[in-house]
């Protein structure tokens, strides 16, 4: 009989696409209810994360404007605020649960690094899977608390990636500028030959406009005589 813990943990393993392996449904009953669970909860799970990322990114732009403006430097600040929320979510998501596997499990710091990365990427192998030792006493809370770290973890990770997005685009951006205007160092005669085709056929109009205004101060002359 699965505990309520396990179950907990079974769901969001279901939800969140990880699928370790080593919890699944036996019965026909069990599997056809798992299809319609995950049916309806993995699109669920998704519009979770979506929207947790979103306040996790709407939070990150608030603290980088009021940085810009104490800094009068929005670029700047923008990066600062992007480097701290990549900083931080290493440190709470990845750097510090393997930590809590160490004194639990009792894996090694590099096998609950690599438990944590597959995890948080939904890669899920299974070949390490959290409270599967028999011999060893786990703590009612561990998997719950487990359970919450992959689901705030998995929303850190979909936010690192528009960070990443975004910052690609804001890089791309800068490059075509510094280009632009190394292109304006480099030729500085290709402006100055722009400018004057511009200017040529204002010139030649301002000209023929001169020519006919003193044609016709001739003219007028001969007329009155």
């Amino acid at each position: 009989k699965w505990r309520f813990a396990g179950s907990f943990f079974f769901c969001v393993t279901v939800v969140t696409t990880i699928g370790y392996g080593n919890l699944s449904p036996s019965t026909t009953g069990g599997q056809i209810f798992c299809i319609f669970y995950a049916l309806v909860g993995i699109p669920l799970n998704l519009i979770l994360l979506n929207r947790i990322g979103k306040w996790m990114s709407n939070w990150v732009h608030r603290c980088s404007a009021v940085l810009g403006k104490k800094m009068s430097r929005p670029k700047m600040a923008k990066v600062l605020t992007s480097s701290c929320t990549l900083g931080l979510g290493l440190l709470l998501f990845l750097f510090l649960p393997p930590l809590l596997f160490i004194g639990v499990e009792k894996w090694s710091y590099a096998e609950s690094i690599y438990y944590a990365f597959i995890t948080l990427s939904s890669i899920g192998f299974g070949d390490y899977v959290i409270g599967m030792n028999p011999a060893q006493h786990y703590p009612p809370w561990y998997k719950n608390v487990v359970a919450l770290w992959i689901l705030f973890g998995m929303a850190w990770l979909a936010l690192l990636i528009n960070l990443c997005v975004s910052f690609l685009e804001n890089c791309g951006d800068i490059c075509q500028c510094c280009r632009m205007g190394s292109r304006k160092e480099r030729d500085p005669e290709l402006t100055d030959t722009s400018l004057d085709s511009n200017l040529q056929p204002v010139l030649q109009e301002t000209a023929e406009k001169m020519e006919i205004s003193s044609s016709s101060d001739e003219v007028k002359p001969e007329i009155a005589d």
